[in-house]
């Protein structure tokens, strides 16, 4: 899928793209469930990892384990240098003009919650307004009413139109001098959907207002240039992106960064300590308190080493290719509606099935070796809007094919009809 924000539609098919280059370096792929292959269709929830990442989580924790930051010994040094490669590559991936520029956090969640904290806990007040659209995942909603009710703020929902898209219309009529901050996804996780995350950036920035962007499930499937957006903040997660758990990012433009006060203290967040006053470290390890995930910036480093190498545009295209064959695939399936719409999506399909429950449908489908997600997604607004309170979600990756959409769509046909 390809995003209006940063570049031209790709084109229909996938640039030459083959998913099963991709395949042969995922070893979890190869594996069988309930006597059948696995078909990993919950990649909203988490990626599978190719053996890059591993080999490299494996070669750091063989030949250079140490901690980071002032050491002399030769582990301490390539530790660091290990780790700060690692922001490197984040800040290129992401656009940004500077490694200083990126943040390492748990992931997207932390991410939000320590803008929400340090940002918002310095410039809300009472009366002020944070906009969020009705997409968001729920770690885009909680941190701002945490914040909201203790700054005396207002969180205000921005609504969706019928196709599930952000109501641009809405937004606007919502923006005004009491805008501070609008936080809006990039990429839904239950719908898909993709706002227009620089045209919104831009309408904000009139009102003085921060722009936060969830970008957890946009940047493993089209490239992302922050300054492009010009957004203020964007947040990503390790995971989601083919790299391990408990690694993310945050992007900050300096200004903002620099607006920010400390969020945890101890180690490596200081510059000075004493009893009568302490100076802290420049950004952004001033955000970095105490011994950070090291392995994860090299985990991450592996992961995106691994997507590019295929072509970012390219795995865009491909994407968008098998999502529109999975539409198809899945309006051939009696009593199923995606929910949904918009013009603008990465391949996630959401659905309900009538008759039956989201759970009874994902344990259908694992008894043929297909995993996907049921549940509320931790996007229940999203949900609200077309009336479920739960719904199955089959979300597809790089990796994934036309078969395993076949495959798919094959066993919710056999539970309509019954039985296998």
């Amino acid at each position: 899928m390809t995003t209006p924000d940063v570049r031209e539609r790709p084109p229909a098919r996938g640039a030459g793209f083959d998913p099963e280059r991709a395949r042969r370096d995922v070893p979890i792929l190869h594996r069988t469930v309930n006597g059948h292959p696995l078909a990993w269709l919950d990649n909203g929830a988490t990626t599978q990892k190719p053996r890059q990442v591993i080999e490299a989580l494996a070669g750091y924790y063989s030949h250079s384990n140490s901690n980071i930051h002032r050491g002399a010994h030769t582990l301490a040094r390539e530790a660091t240098e290990l780790y700060e490669g690692g922001r490197a590559t984040v800040a290129d991936f992401l656009g940004a003009s500077s490694p200083e520029d990126i943040v390492f956090t748990r992931g997207t969640t932390e991410a939000i919650n320590l803008v929400a904290r340090t940002w918002g806990s310095r410039n809300l007040g009472p009366g002020d307004e944070i906009l969020v659209s009705s997409l968001e995942h729920h770690s885009n909603i909680v941190p701002w009413q945490l914040i909201a009710k203790e700054r005396r703020a207002r969180v205000v929902p921005i609504p969706l139109t019928a196709d599930g898209g952000v109501d641009q219309n809405a937004f606007a009529d919502l923006l005004s001098c009491r805008t501070r901050l609008v936080a809006v996804s990039h990429a839904s996780n239950v719908l898909g959907t993709v706002p227009p995350v620089r045209e919104m950036a831009a309408l904000a920035h009139r009102y003085g207002a921060k722009v936060l962007v969830d970008g957890a499930q946009a940047v493993a499937h089209f490239p992302v240039d922050v300054q492009e957006l010009d957004v203020d903040f964007y947040a990503v997660s390790g995971h989601k992106l083919y790299a391990p758990t408990g690694i993310g990012a945050l992007y900050g433009k300096p200004e903002a960064l620099a607006d920010m006060p400390p969020w945890q203290g101890g180690g490596n967040m200081i510059d000075q300590v004493s009893f009568e006053r302490t100076t802290y470290a420049d950004v952004p390890h001033l955000f970095e308190a105490g011994t950070g995930h090291i392995s994860g910036p090299v985990g991450m480093k592996a992961a995106i080493d691994w997507l590019t190498s295929f072509g970012h545009e390219a795995v865009a295209a491909y994407e968008t290719e098998l999502l529109g064959y999975a539409q198809e695939a899945l309006a051939g399936v009696a009593g199923l509606e995606v929910l949904g719409t918009a013009p603008d999506k990465i391949a996630v399909l959401t659905f309900t099935l009538a008759g039956h429950d989201p759970v009874e449908i994902a344990r259908w489908l694992d008894q043929d070796g297909i995993a996907v997600r049921a549940g509320h997604h931790c996007a229940q607004p999203s949900l609200r809007h077309y009336g479920c309170a739960s719904a199955a979600r089959a979300s597809l990756a790089l990796y994934n094919t036309r078969e395993e959409v076949d495959r798919l769509a094959a066993s919710l046909r056999a539970l309509v009809a019954g039985g296998r």
